[in-house]
């Protein structure tokens, strides 16, 4: 039977390790709600934009501009994107394990694969595994920043220019709600146009002025860099959601244990109670 000094023991440690997953659950709660403005505040203008590039798309040739241009998968890029600590539960594996079944995937159709790691749970365990990388991001999410999104895209949007890569694909966390993160795959080149509805009014003859290339290489690199910055914000609010869930359930598994263990306490010191009375009691009998 454990002593009482074992189990005081056992006692303190897990009430140190409630407070401090209580703790960041709180911190969690007060950056998901910033995180959650902020993906809020961006998405409309991005969803916008994101149809009004499609529906461009749509109406041209493949040729209009190289973004468009559909290829051969010889050669692809995966943009894994994961946070830059843990204890968010299955926030960071999701992504890794999903980034290296579709690298397998491609591979597996005669692709050579490059793979740009941004987070520092990326760019460990790519290192860990020997998977070379073709870009390394850690530490992006202490300080989120638009340039780092202008980063990632002027990179992928050159390798796909030049013909270094034939797709690029980013695999990342789409925030949803408190409780509930979807894992996303999404293709980010070549762009994919809206199928065309005639009946749609959005679908009317364009006038591009100056011109089309113009117009086209403009709204093209803003398109881009307002993607990454948009998955960007979606995967910092899903991992802040994600480590308040996991830290919450954390501090209430504590609490459990911490009732579990004051029921074997209160047993132990009733059972050393009643042996040392029955001790007595044996004792004084033995003297009468």
């Amino acid at each position: 039977m454990p002593n009482l000094r074992m189990i005081r023991r056992r006692i303190s440690a897990v009430e140190t390790i409630q407070q401090v997953t209580r703790a960041m659950q709180m911190i969690a709660a007060s950056r998901v709600r910033r995180a959650q403005e902020s993906i809020l505040q961006a998405r409309p203008y991005t969803d916008r934009l994101d149809l009004l590039i499609r529906h461009l798309a749509s109406r041209v040739d493949q040729d209009a501009h190289p973004m468009l241009n559909v290829r051969e998968h010889r050669h692809a890029t995966l943009v894994a994107i994961t946070g830059d600590r843990g204890l968010c539960r299955g926030f960071n594996a999701n992504v890794l394990r999903q980034t290296m079944d579709r690298r397998a995937a491609l591979e597996a159709e005669g692709a050579s694969v490059d793979v740009i790691a941004v987070g520092r749970k990326a760019v460990d365990f790519f290192a860990r595994n020997d998977v070379p990388t073709a870009l390394s991001l850690p530490g992006v999410f202490q300080h989120i920043d638009f340039q780092t999104a202008v980063t990632i895209a002027e990179y992928a949007a050159e390798q796909f220019r030049t013909g270094e890569t034939d797709l690029v694909e980013v695999v990342y966390n789409e925030f949803l709600s408190m409780i509930r993160q979807d894992l996303v795959t999404r293709q980010f080149l070549p762009l994919a146009p809206v199928p065309v509805v005639e009946e749609d009014q959005m679908f009317v003859g364009y006038l591009y002025e100056p011109d089309r290339e113009a117009i086209w290489s403009s709204l093209i690199d803003k398109y881009l860099n307002f993607s990454v910055w948009r998955m960007l914000l979606e995967s910092n609010a899903a991992e802040q959601a994600a480590r308040m869930t996991a830290m919450e359930e954390a501090t209430n598994n504590a609490e459990d244990m911490i009732k579990n263990l004051v029921s074997v306490r209160n047993k132990v010191r009733q059972t050393n109670i009643t042996t040392e009375l029955n001790e007595i009691v044996g004792s004084a009998q033995a003297l009468e």
